[in-house]
């Protein structure tokens, strides 16, 4: 919760210690804010859908420069440093964690815009890159960000990956 004269800051936490800074810095009374997503984890020939820091060693934290003691977030557990100019911290437009909040679930997690869904063999066209315009036949996701297609190309089919926001139905 933020009281008047408020503002976002971004604090950088250690390797690994969002949470560790967040329960820190709650504890001494700061307000903070760490934005989450469900995240994809390959392990093990396993597939699991786990909780991750949407910016991984970022934070925000709400802070009033002229009446809190912000100095103490220095020595703070699980902080790396304030982001910010020399030791002066840099505020943050409060639209841009506003937003984040409204693009957040019913579970407390910010929801990514969702991927285009294709099914295998479906006519997709390239709409950017070397192969612009190109029809092909949707083989699949091959990682995240990227899908493989089936180009015909010089007679044969030629299997190329391109980004996945590259491509729309034919």
């Amino acid at each position: 919760m933020m009281y008047d004269g408020q503002r976002w800051y971004v604090v950088q936490s250690q390797p690994n210690a969002e949470y560790k800074a967040v329960a820190h810095l709650n504890r001494q009374g700061f307000a903070t804010y760490l934005p989450r997503y469900l995240k994809r984890r390959r392990h093990a020939r396993r597939i699991d859908i786990v909780p991750a820091p949407l910016f991984p060693r970022y934070l925000f934290v709400a802070i009033n420069v002229t009446t809190q003691r912000w100095r103490s977030i220095f020595s703070t557990v699980g902080v790396s440093h304030i982001v910010g100019n020399g030791d002066h911290p840099t505020a943050i437009p409060a639209h841009v964690v506003t937003a984040l909040q409204a693009r957040e679930d019913a579970a407390g997690f910010v929801r990514l815009d969702q991927r285009p869904t294709f099914r295998a063999g479906e006519k997709i066209r390239v709409l950017e890159g070397p192969f612009t315009d190109c029809l092909g036949l949707y083989e699949g996701m091959k990682d995240y960000d990227r899908v493989a297609i089936l180009l015909d190309l010089l007679g044969r089919k030629v299997r190329v990956m391109v980004n996945v926001m590259s491509v729309a139905v034919a």
